[in-house]
Order: structure tokens, then C-alpha cells, then sequence
């Protein structure tokens, strides 16, 4: 049986997911990772062997390519060093939109560039899209902010372990987004036959603003409230059921 870990979009929100990935690094070795937008990055980052304690200080450093979602240049430098950085040693997929058809995509972990975890997070705009293959190609996160959908249907997956930072998003203008966007299309969610642990902060971790400008406090508070809310959710369903974890390699 294999072990997802879906990592939602998120922007600067995806601290959090750093700081959740240092709890389930202690209990899990994902044999795939998919992620959209801030959640393609840290994914690429996990799936590449990016330490627990690498990742969270990349949040933390106001010099780190994680944090300019809002600047292309910055953006695009940032997506090719975290791609140079991290091959992945384990399957990854980013998921992308195709744009303006929103058509979503999972791109297959042998065909990823930079140009895709840029495109990842390329927000219709905000920031200029990226034309690759004929397509043009924008935010994973727009037609689901999750993207368990890409999981549905791959084989031999049994259990996933989602991080979704947007579970309450942080205005009302942006859940009437979600909400028109979500229902433009029906995609995919993994049976019942497979396992789902959400792991997801109980109410909105800050403002529209937080969500897209970087505040060291912010990231590093984020990151704490991740590590303590996802070992919860992890000791929970896993240690107190008995249920069996993945073995650590």
C-alpha cells in the first residue's frame, strides 16, 4: 500500500505546511507527493529529501526563494533554485491549470521543470502565466485549493495525507472565489477504500494579506502551530487506534 502526502495551495500559509511536515517526517515516508502552488514547492522540497528543519528555515529566512509569490522575477529565480536543489527521489507531481479553459492538470514527476512549479504558482493577474508545451499554464490551486483529485485514481495508493491551509480561507472575498471556481468543475476524491487524514488549522491562519506578504512572526508561528497541530492529528489516528504507519527508511 502506498502513502500520498497532498499538500494544498496556500501562499505564504504554506509555512504551516512546513511545520506539519516536521511531525510527519516522524511518522510517514510518503512514496508519493502532490502539491499546488506553495504546496508544489514544499512538495518538490520533501520529495527531493529536504530536511524537516531545512524547509521550515526556509520560511524563516527573508532571503529564501519560498516567500516572492507576488514578483515574477523573484518567483521564476526561486522556482529554478528550489528545482536545482531538490530532484526528487520519490514520485512528485505539481499540479497546474490550464488557463483560461481551467482545465487541471497533474503533471508526471519525469516531465517537470522549474517553468511548472513556477506555473504552480503563477496567478491569473497577479503574475505572468507560463506557456509551456503550447499550453498556458496557471495556479494549481484554482479549481481546488486541495488537490486530492490527483490521487483518485493512482494505483495502489491506500492511505494520504493531506495539509490544507486553506480548510477556512481567510476572507469572504476569496471563499466566493473558491466557491465559483469550485463549482466549474466536479473532479475526482480518493474512495473509500483509501485512508484520508486531513490535517488543517481549525480556523484562518491570518488575513488575505498575510496570505501574500511575508512576516518572519507570522511564518514562524505558522510553522509552530503546524508541527503541534499535524503530530496531534498523527498520534490520534495512528498511535492511539493502533493503526499501522509507514516504515522510515
Amino acid at each position: 500500500m502506498r502513502t500520498a502526502l497532498v499538500l494544498s495551495a496556500g501562499g505564504m500559509f504554506g509555512a504551516y505546511q512546513a511545520g506539519a511536515w516536521k511531525a510527519i517526517a516522524h511518522f510517514v515516508r510518503p512514496d508519493l507527493v502532490v502539491g499546488a502552488s506553495a504546496g508544489a514547492l514544499n512538495g518538490w522540497a520533501i520529495a527531493g529529501g529536504c530536511s524537516p528543519e531545512d524547509l521550515a528555515a526556509r520560511w524563516l529566512d527573508p532571503g529564501a526563494s519560498l516567500l516572492k509569490f507576488r514578483d515574477a522575477t523573484v518567483l521564476e529565480r526561486g522556482a529554478r533554485e528550489i528545482f536545482d536543489a531538490f530532484p526528487p527521489s520519490i514520485e512528485f507531481e505539481p499540479v497546474v491549470t490550464e488557463w483560461p479553459s481551467c482545465r487541471p492538470r497533474a503533471i508526471p514527476w519525469r516531465e517537470v521543470t522549474w517553468r511548472h512549479l513556477a506555473a504552480s504558482c503563477s496567478i491569473p493577474g497577479i503574475t505572468p502565466l507560463q506557456r509551456i508545451g503550447g499550453k498556458t499554464l496557471a495556479d494549481g490551486g484554482i479549481l481546488r485549493a486541495l488537490p486530492l483529485w490527483a490521487v483518485a485514481q493512482k494505483s495502489g495508493v491506500g492511505r494520504v495525507i493531506a495539509v490544507n491551509v486553506l480548510d477556512h480561507p481567510p476572507s469572504r472575498l476569496l471563499r466566493a472565489v473558491i466557491g465559483a471556481f469550485r463549482s466549474l468543475a466536479r473532479l475526482p476524491e480518493p474512495g473509500p477504500e483509501v485512508e484520508v487524514l486531513t490535517i488543517a488549522p481549525g480556523e484562518p491562519l491570518g488575513s488575505l494579506h498575510d496570505a501574500v506578504v511575508w512576516r518572519r512572526e507570522n511564518a514562524a508561528r505558522w510553522i509552530a502551530r503546524g508541527e503541534r497541530e499535524a503530530r496531534q492529528a498523527l498520534e490520534i489516528r495512528y498511535t492511539s487506534s493502533n493503526a499501522p504507519v509507514a516504515s522510515r527508511t
